[in-house]
């Protein structure tokens, strides 16, 4: 799967030395929301955005395609008449574009490309060679650099300037309202409502997506108030003691129809590393095994207490135990030892016997 080369552009006072960038190109046939039939152009990808030309010579593009709408991927399984093209689904804010590789490792490409370019991260889930997957690494090098050092075309969201009461919900994103948009139509099943900073820096505000023949946005100011909670600024404003109250509001409001978004990050199954290669060099990653860590040595019983301790007094036996396993002979030293009572155990006795008798001629 080797790589398109980037052409050289015209001079450096022609049209395309105007553009950003071009991390990769290459032909690919194009079909937009509203084209009827696919065109054969030569697809620059020069920033975060797809410039289409009529032919590699052309210095004039004639259709440009702004990535920052993106919101899904996907390959597209459909026969071609042409049974070695490979074809991709580009679902957009606007619409969804198709377009069309001349092989499966051409697809493979352009689809790291347009993640590592819309991510700014190495895409993992790609079947890519060393050398291409460090490629798409300077490609995201770059890409970040050029949009640290371009000239922001609008003001980024500021900080908050006030502090937060109670505890943020888990729907809060540091996301403008552009981006929270995008958030939100690229993952549907998450929910359709975050909350997120104010353009001002001193306010907060709640974004939500619905679908009624497309996607609906609204957006809702929520400020905080001098005397403590916030208020959500509506035609009847809605107070609320805490921004958990916002969110609980909003879907009360809406009969439950508004659901906080929750994104699930991922998270990786295997334990990875990269080492090098001893033959050649070349860096590999690598996944750690798997088989579980050995079991530790299981303690000793714990003993009786009765048998801790030497000065414990031990139960007493059962004569008939002791004597049934002593033979019957009646030479045996052992029977004897048994059955026969010491003297001081006989001088008890008769002592105990000679009260007994007392007690019952006094009671007599």
């Amino acid at each position: 799967m080797a790589a398109a080369p980037v052409r050289q552009r015209s001079g450096p006072g022609g049209p395309r030395a105007q553009l950003p960038p071009c991390y990769y190109e290459g032909y690919l046939e194009k079909r937009g929301p509203k084209e009827k039939a696919s065109r054969r152009l030569w697809t620059c990808l020069c920033g975060n955005s797809l410039y289409f030309f009529n032919n590699a010579k052309d210095a004039h593009y004639v259709e440009k395609l702004d990535l920052s709408g993106f919101v899904s991927l996907k390959d597209d399984y459909s026969r071609d008449r042409n049974l070695e093209a490979a074809r991709l689904i580009l679902r957009m804010k606007d619409g969804e574009t198709k377009l069309t590789a001349p092989n499966l490792e051409s697809r493979e490409l352009w689809k790291g490309f347009l993640y590592s370019v819309i991510d700014l991260n190495v895409p993992s889930c790609l079947t890519l060679l060393p050398g291409q997957l460090q490629m798409l690494k300077e490609v995201v090098d770059k890409e970040r650099s050029r949009r640290r050092t371009r000239t922001p075309t609008r003001a980024p969201p500021s900080p908050l300037s006030v502090p937060l009461v109670g505890e943020i919900p888990p729907c809060f994103r540091p996301v403008s309202r552009t981006e929270a948009e995008v958030l939100l139509e690229r993952h549907p099943d998450c929910g359709n409502m975050l909350l997120r900073p104010g353009r001002d820096g001193c306010s907060l505000a709640v974004t939500t997506r619905q679908d009624l023949n497309g996607s609906v946005f609204r957006h809702y100011r929520v400020t905080q108030r001098d005397q403590g909670g916030y208020v959500i600024d509506v035609e009847n404003p809605i107070p609320c003691a805490t921004l958990h109250e916002v969110i609980d509001a909003l879907v009360e409001k809406t009969a439950g129809a508004l659901q906080p978004f929750l994104l699930e990050e991922p998270y990786e199954e295997n334990i990875t590393y990269v080492s090098a290669n001893d033959e050649n060099g070349e860096r590999i990653l690598h996944t750690a095994p798997t088989s579980p860590l050995p079991k530790a040595p299981a303690l000793p019983p714990k003993q009786d207490r009765w048998c801790s301790s030497p000065l414990s007094r031990s139960p007493a036996p059962d004569r008939r135990i002791l004597t049934s396993s002593v033979p019957a002979s009646p030479t045996n030293p052992m029977r004897r030892l048994i059955l026969s009572p010491s003297p001081l155990a006989q001088t008890l006795n008769e002592e105990l016997k000679m009260k007994l008798e007392k007690r019952r001629a006094s009671q007599e």
